[in-house]
């Protein structure tokens, strides 16, 4: 039994590593010591070790979503099992490939009141792309064989489009200790390529589509381009290169890679959230198309753009094959990778569109916006909004930004603006949960550096569990912590009227003092009262190793009133501007 047991598992395994998944996450626990024991093993396979079930699957989510990679992630029977599914859930959503791998007891022993048992089978519902329930393991050829179809099918599901989260279930019978050899991988018939050799495909659209298309698209001026998240290498090139065809403006959230790097600018709008916020102004800047890439993004001013504007012709471009609509007013659905769309109609209009009026309009409030929004460079007072103007001048080279929900992603939307610099900006909004966020950027840290995230303070309380990988591990990153004391989005949601009930309902204030779980985990822990500070300690962590923790206290009440003065600003220079241009 225990060889069948051995040589069943590292098949599996091996056939993992052939196949390109060469990392698992593990939580400690004794049903799944036949697989912790031969990933270990394995000399190919990294391990790492991370003690909380919760913490440990966003940190593999974290990491694979960096890695554009699947990252498998182990765990032992019973509600180790259930502490995945969240994380689970924000990688379906978000698209992102894992491997989830649990231990089980065995059949006998279900539902017979055995310790650690549970019904494990379809535990993540709809949120897994696809489950299997193992076969017990056997020895033989045929089983073998078996259980490398398995590995290398789950791989090839969690890749395909659209990418996310699968889950096979293995039933253990004791003993669970493998008996791992020198002679293991040679009676498993290893070989150096994998057994199975899946090829996955993009989609893409008859020639007399793209034609169709781009004809519909040449007889509209007043077109824009819009990107939500989009993590894709060589997106930006050719979207930009199919604004410039077309002469539409891009709308850029800060997840559509396009705000920075060495691509041009010229098309990218940054600052519409702001330039939307007042209704008169957005209904003087309607388009007729618009074309859609990635998710949706986090301006609720251009969704309500998008929602109450049925006239507008929609135009989603979706190369995994969703259906990425909460508008639910999209016009046409097209199923195409989107780089692939971008070139053809780019190949077809070879004759780039005259600039328009249309477009310059859009790039000049874009400047009267922006311009406006960084006189918050000029608050002595420590603002949410200018954090995300310092990153942008203190962050080098290939730096990854990761950035919790609520209000910090809502500030690098209007505060984190266009630069020549590689930097990546990441975040889940999948379901845009508060959950998870330090161990998904601490995953991210093992696959690149430096590594930056800027989180509220209680998603920080949420995944305090979190900080104990950056002990294990020893990595490096730089956590700064934004703390006005409770749930900063709740005061700019109409709740915030309701005086009597908001702080104990909404507001939620913790006063928690965070030095002391930092020291705890052995990082280092500052906490800034002034923008030098900030300037300084942001540096100093970014060139040292180790875990940083910078925090920074803001009040509530300060940071919607200025956001506010800001916004209006922008809305009083937009309207002079369009009204003399409308008198000339």
């Amino acid at each position: 039994m225990n060889e069948d047991l051995t040589l069943y598992v590292a098949a599996f395994v091996d056939e993992m590593v052939k196949v390109g998944v060469k990392d698992v996450v593990v939580s400690p626990g004794s049903r799944s010591t036949p697989f912790a024991i031969v990933m270990a093993e394995h000399p190919k396979m990294r391990v790492h070790m991370n003690i909380d079930e919760r913490s440990a699957a966003f940190f593999a989510l974290g990491m694979a979503k960096t890695k554009r990679k699947p990252v498998a992630l182990l765990c032992t029977s019973g509600t180790a099992v259930a502490n995945y599914l969240p994380a689970v859930v924000e990688a379906y959503y978000s698209r992102v490939p894992l491997i989830v791998l649990t231990a089980d007891r065995p059949h006998e022993l279900r539902d017979v009141g055995a310790p650690q048992a549970i019904d494990q089978i379809h535990i993540y519902g709809k949120h897994a792309k696809w489950f299997v329930e193992m076969a017990l393991p056997e020895k033989s050829v045929e089983m073998l064989r078996y259980a490398r179809t398995m590995a290398a099918r789950a791989a090839a599901v969690a890749m395909s489009a659209p990418s996310g989260p699968v889950h096979l279930n293995f039933p253990f019978r004791e003993p669970l200790v493998p008996t791992i050899t020198e002679q293991t991988w040679e009676q498993i018939e290893a070989k150096e390529s994998s057994y199975i050799d899946v090829s996955i495909g993009k989609r893409t659209l008859e020639n007399e589509q793209f034609q169709q298309l781009y004809e519909q698209l040449a007889r509209v001026e007043k077109g824009i381009i819009i990107c939500g998240e989009m993590d894709k290498p060589g997106f930006a090139e050719a979207v930009t290169m199919l604004a410039k065809t077309l002469d539409y403006p891009i709308l850029a959230d800060p997840l559509s890679q396009l705000r920075n790097g060495m691509h041009s600018k010229e098309y990218i709008i940054d600052s519409y959230d702001a330039i939307l916020k007042d209704e008169k102004i957005a209904s003087s800047l309607l388009p007729d198309v618009v074309i859609r890439f990635g998710a949706m993004p986090v301006s609720k001013s251009l969704f309500l753009l998008l929602k109450y504007h049925p006239a507008i012709t929609q135009i989603v471009v979706d190369g995994e094959g969703g259906w990425r609509d909460p508008t639910l007013m999209a016009s046409q659905m097209v199923y195409c990778d989107e780089i692939e769309f971008c070139n053809r109609l780019v190949e077809l209009g070879a004759q780039k569109r005259r600039g328009s009026e249309w477009a310059t309009t859009w790039q000049t409030v874009n400047k009267i916006a922006k311009e406006t929004l960084l006189e918050a460079e000029k608050e002595e007072q420590l603002f949410e909004g200018k954090v995300f103007i310092e990153l942008s001048e203190l962050l080098p080279e290939h730096s990854v930004l990761f950035v919790g929900n609520s209000m910090p992603i809502r500030d690098a939307d209007t505060f984190f603006m266009t630069s020549d610099k590689q930097i990546r900006v990441i975040a889940n909004r999948g379901v845009n949960g508060i959950d998870g966020v330090v161990s998904s950027a601490l995953g991210a840290s093992t696959v690149t550096e430096p590594l930056v995230l800027v989180i509220g303070d209680l998603s920080f309380y949420h995944d305090l569990n979190g900080l104990l990988a950056a002990k294990l591990h020893r990595l490096n990153a730089t956590i700064i912590v934004v703390n006005n004391n409770g749930g900063g989005i709740f005061s700019f949601l109409p709740q915030a009227t309701q005086e009597k009930h908001f702080e104990t309902l909404f507001g939620t204030p913790t006063d928690l003092q965070f030095e002391h779980v930092v020291r705890m985990y052995e990082g280092d822990y500052r906490k800034v009262e002034t923008w030098d500070e900030f300037r300084h300690h942001v540096k100093h962590s970014i060139e040292t190793n180790g875990l940083h923790v910078i925090e920074l206290c803001t009040s509530r009440q300060d940071n919607v009133m200025k956001h506010r003065l800001l916004w209006e600003s922008v809305s009083r220079e937009i309207g002079e501007f369009l009204e003399k241009r409308g008198k000339s």
